[in-house]
């Protein structure tokens, strides 16, 4: 049935209780020749003249009986979806989110959002993973609610929000053998190199700028993850290059240290970005203020 069909269904049951096609326009908030209307439609519809003239007022034909709990359930079905809005309580919820990230994003930023949600949603679970070529794609069908890092290839077609702004540092051990409070150029070029080739943590963007500028580093050892880089700079006499957050993380844990690297390089921002599709989900707007209201700056 078209839109105005269900309109018509309103018309019958208002007739019907009313026993009068002005009253039942009345009811309605509709002028009596559109009720009029209405329900010659809905006699050609049935094949069926549905209510008839009498002293006592329309009076329902036996096929108008015959469909009045249909069209009664059939508008009461519609009322109700008119009227329920969709809520989200998460200290009730046991639903799990799929949050795309970056290796850096599970050290940073996963512990502090599971520790509050133990408080705020105890039985709400996160699983994370790695963003890829097809985190657009999972975006778009649900199957991920969200995604946090450096994606520049998501800012067409997605919502984003800026959460913070990432600088970049050098990560070497604490006792290096050479350098102490100071990495100069000469030292940079001079020293071997971690090279991390990550997804979503703005290392394309170093490897630009300091091709831009001349810059060829030597580069001794190349990892897919930041997972095990300060352990590796911490027993070796290896740079990494490695944005701040992580750095600090890091320097609480094994014995490097970190300095800034001798050339200016370029800060990259850390979005949250999700799918139009969930825009308005409640689900997803939980966890999109939550993980604001924790990282946003």
């Amino acid at each position: 049935m078209a839109r105005f069909d269900m309109e018509l269904l309103a018309v019958f049951e208002e007739i019907y209780s009313s026993g009068s096609i002005t009253r039942a326009a009345e009811n309605l908030g509709m002028a009596q020749p559109t009720a009029s209307i209405a329900l010659a439609r809905l006699r050609r519809h049935f094949g069926d003249p549905l209510f008839i003239r009498t002293p006592r007022g329309m009076e329902p034909t036996p096929h108008a009986l015959e469909i009045l709990a249909d069209v009664r359930a059939a508008t009461a079905a519609l009322h109700s979806a008119l009227r329920h809005k969709k809520e989200f309580a998460p200290e009730d919820s046991e639903r799990e989110f799929t949050i795309c990230m970056t290796d850096i994003s599970e050290i940073v930023l996963l512990p502090r959002l599971l520790n509050h949600l133990k408080q705020v949603a105890p039985a709400i679970r996160i699983d994370a993973t790695t963003i890829s070529p097809d985190t657009p794609m999972q975006l778009a069908s649900g199957e991920v609610d969200l995604a946090v890092g450096f994606m520049p290839h998501l800012e067409a077609g997605f919502y984003q929000q800026k959460l913070f702004d990432q600088n970049f540092v050098c990560l070497l051990a604490a006792d290096h053998p050479r350098i102490a409070g100071t990495l100069t150029r000469k030292a940079f070029l001079n020293e071997g190199h971690v090279l991390i080739k990550s997804s979503g943590t703005g290392h394309s963007i170093v490897e630009k700028s300091l091709h831009e500028k001349g810059i060829q580093r030597r580069i001794v050892l190349r990892v897919p993850s930041f997972l095990g880089v300060a352990r590796i700079v911490a027993q070796t006499e290896c740079i990494a290059t490695v944005p701040q957050r992580f750095g600090s993380a890091m320097v609480q844990q094994e014995n490097v240290k970190m300095l800034p690297p001798p050339v200016k390089l370029p800060d990259f921002s850390v979005k949250q970005h999700w799918h139009e599709r969930f825009h308005a989900d409640p689900a997803n707007q939980w966890l999109r203020k939550v993980v604001a209201q924790l990282f946003l700056e």
